[in-house]
């Protein structure tokens, strides 16, 4: 489930700058309702995803609540998978 939730946060997080790059004018505003519901179901995923794996995870609200801003704050998707993926417990195979 936590891959899942790592995917779901990059592309909520990627869809959420997309939006924001429309707002400001840097792409065609013909895209605006088509991204804004594909963002409106990556975030209700990401919400959904979230409560879910902080349970399996026995994470503190703090920790979810932390979760929860990362969505809403630009750029943040990119501490939020560094979190994960510390979480997670993937390690790089070593270099022979």
């Amino acid at each position: 489930m936590l891959k899942y939730f790592r995917v779901i946060s990059i592309l909520e997080g990627l869809s959420f700058l997309a939006i924001l790059s429309i707002s400001f004018g840097l792409v065609s505003r013909d895209f605006v309702f088509q991204l804004g519901m594909t963002h409106g179901v990556l975030f209700m995923l990401y919400l959904f995803l979230s409560l879910i794996v902080s349970n399996k995870q026995q994470w503190s609200l703090l920790t979810w609540l932390s979760l929860f801003v990362a969505s809403i704050v630009p750029f943040a998707f990119i501490g939020v998978e560094i979190f994960l993926s510390r979480t997670s417990g993937y390690q790089k195979p070593a270099e022979a």
